[in-house]
């Protein structure tokens, strides 16, 4: 089931919460839209499929639909929820000069994250005249800055950055490389496509949990999907290896999934590795050059989200939230955070649970 939800309702945009609590694995119906809508993933994953192809929806990768765009959904995990701000013609040319979208992936660093969640609170603030709309533009700047950051090199820090020329799209980032000590400065990853989203000729094909698969590693006891979809299982290969001709861009996106699902394969680099029957070397090259960030990199920012919802929940023992997401310790889950969100954890809490319009 497909819950829709409006949330808030302004002369310029309204916001709807959607939120599917079972699993859908085929296709929607053919959907189009009325206006220009910003759509930000708060939990779970989805599957989005547009001419330009298929792509996993999740907490690090919104999208931006635009009028006359097709675009049908998938919900094989189900449990996903997400925010969708649709705006005017005539606001959406004053917040973003007028420029048309290139594209419609719209990459949701940390910052655009916490502006994110601290503009869903604000609707429950009864100054939704005002500041509600103050909301909309920190996150609107917000999205813009991080669009720009993914312009520059991947060893620029995320500070804010002139606005780059299209705030939909981001250019191609040079590829980091694996840093087994500190993150990298967090730079936007490339969306990748799970094996499931193209079949060899390069048509879009059904998704994987239509056929067997979910895209998540088959350590956790669920099969991998293969290209096409026609099988949940890959092919056999010598010593229980992936086929050496399996596409790089399927390895990254089910290394991407399994990450953002909490496989418990994904626990460590050598760990998914196993799970995914590729070696270490390769899955980390693997992933780097397709989404453009380190898996090290990818998996922070994805443990830097389940820490802002757990902190907009209340959450107070930072210590036993540490050892629950994988973090050394909580000193290590300190900075992390605050590398990633620009604010230490307590400082994060205060902002995510007043729901003020106090600037981030």
């Amino acid at each position: 089931m497909v819950a829709v939800s409006l949330i808030a309702a302004q002369p310029g945009f309204v916001v709807r919460v959607v939120e599917c609590r079972g699993e859908h694995r085929g296709w929607s119906e053919p959907e189009e839209r009325s206006g220009p809508e910003l759509v930000l993933v708060r939990g779970g994953w989805f599957r989005r499929r547009t001419p330009a192809g298929i792509v996993d929806a999740d907490p690090t990768l919104g999208y931006l639909s635009l009028p006359g765009d097709e675009e049908t959904f998938a919900h094989p995990a189900g449990g996903d929820v997400c925010t969708a701000i649709r705006f005017t013609p005539q606001l959406w040319d004053q917040l973003f000069d007028g420029r048309p979208a290139a594209g419609s992936t719209v990459y949701v660093g940390a910052a655009l994250e916490l502006a994110h969640r601290r503009f869903v609170a604000a609707t429950r603030q009864p100054d939704v005249d005002y500041g509600l709309s103050e909301h909309l533009l920190e996150l609107v700047r917000t999205a813009l800055q991080e669009s720009a950051a993914a312009a520059t090199s991947p060893d620029t820090p995320p500070t804010p950055q002139p606005a780059h020329p299209n705030p939909t799209i981001h250019g191609t980032p040079t590829a980091a490389a694996e840093n087994p000590g500190e993150p990298p400065a967090p730079q936007p990853p490339r969306p990748t496509a799970t094996a499931a989203h193209r079949d060899p000729g390069g048509t879009p094909a059904q998704p994987a949990a239509a056929t067997g698969g979910t895209g998540y590693p088959s350590a956790a006891g669920r099969p991998r999907a293969t290209p096409g979809g026609a099988s949940g299982q890959p092919e056999p290969a010598a010593g229980g290896r992936r086929p050496a001709g399996a596409r790089d861009r399927d390895l990254a996106g089910e290394a991407r999934l399994a990450i953002v699902a909490g496989d418990p394969a994904a626990r460590s680099l050598l760990s998914l590795a196993g799970a995914l029957e590729v070696s270490p070397f390769r899955l980390s090259r693997a992933f780097s050059r397709e989404v453009g960030v380190s898996l090290t990199h990818y998996r922070n920012r994805v443990r830097v989200s389940r820490v802002l919802a757990r902190l907009e929940a209340g959450e107070a023992d930072l210590a036993a939230l540490a050892a629950e997401l994988g973090f050394a310790d909580q000193a290590h889950l300190t900075r992390t955070v605050h590398r990633y969100a620009g604010h230490p954890p307590a400082h994060l809490r205060r902002l995510l649970r007043a729901g003020t319009t106090t600037a981030v």
